[in-house]
């Protein structure tokens, strides 16, 4: 994935794009299945560094693999594992916070779980 990502980066930069304007969607759940979402989830940390520290946007939002693992069908019932989803994709090997824009249906409740997480 994260050669794919920098080969599209680098079409955009000969596009005219320049990297301060990019950002890279791995695609969390397009076309990927368990296993590899979860590992794109868990070492986004690592793609980042891998794609130059180009900003990453990471989309787990109410999807299907959130279903698979907690067995919620309805992805409006998806918004707590969402939240988990994305608290994990914003903590670095460090323990610290990493860059990422994240997308997500529920920003209320997004914003408080970031919101925490930054305070502990």
């Amino acid at each position: 994935v994260s050669e794919e990502l920098m080969r599209q980066s680098k079409a955009a930069e000969k596009a005219g794009i320049p990297l301060w304007l990019q950002v890279l969607d791995p695609g969390i759940g397009f076309a990927k299945d368990l296993e590899h979402n979860l590992l794109l989830m868990k070492h986004s940390s690592s793609m980042r560094k891998m794609v130059n520290d180009i900003p990453l946007l990471l989309g787990p939002s109410r999807k299907g693999f959130i279903g698979k693992i907690t067995g919620e069908a309805v992805a409006e019932e998806r918004d707590f594992g969402t939240l988990a989803a994305c608290m994990s994709s914003l903590i670095d090997e460090h323990g610290k916070l990493a860059p990422t824009i994240l997308r997500v249906h529920n920003v209320k409740g997004m914003k408080q779980g970031v919101q925490i997480m930054e305070a502990i």
